[in-house]
């Protein structure tokens, strides 16, 4: 299974990216805050992380930046997830090491396509199907 690390301040958000994901079959990490998804990156090694811009304690453009400037964490896909989608944001995004970034609010189909993009195998794997015993 997959690792998703989602940096996200939002309850809301987290709530319904979350369900998003445990659907398409992956494990879901939360931070809270930029210095808390830093320090998560490193010790929970996630397959990607998805990173809000807007975040207390330490930013997302910070945060990013330490990531990809750590060894153990900089070859970990960092997405970036912002309700700043106005020209120039994407290359502002980049230019702090990210490696793309998915518009607030996320649309399912935008957050299947980067999924995709970033980590292919493990984005078109839909999570197994329980079956409840003795239900009827």
């Amino acid at each position: 299974m997959k690792k998703v690390l989602l940096v996200e301040d939002n309850e809301m958000n987290r709530d319904m990216l979350s369900r998003r994901l445990i659907r398409r079959g992956f494990e879901v990490v939360f931070a809270v805050n930029g210095k808390e998804g830093v320090d998560l990156a490193r010790s929970e090694k996630p397959d990607i992380i998805l990173m809000d811009m807007s975040l207390p304690v330490m930013d997302g453009w910070e945060a990013t930046r330490c990531v990809k400037s750590d060894d153990a964490t900089s070859s970990v896909p960092v997405i970036g997830l912002t309700a700043h989608a106005m020209s120039g944001d994407r290359e502002r995004c980049l230019a702090a090491g990210m490696d793309d970034y998915v518009a607030k609010p996320v649309r399912s189909q935008a957050l299947v396509e980067v999924l995709e993009r970033w980590i292919p195998a493990a984005a078109r794997t839909p999570a197994p199907l329980h079956h409840a015993i003795g239900g009827s």
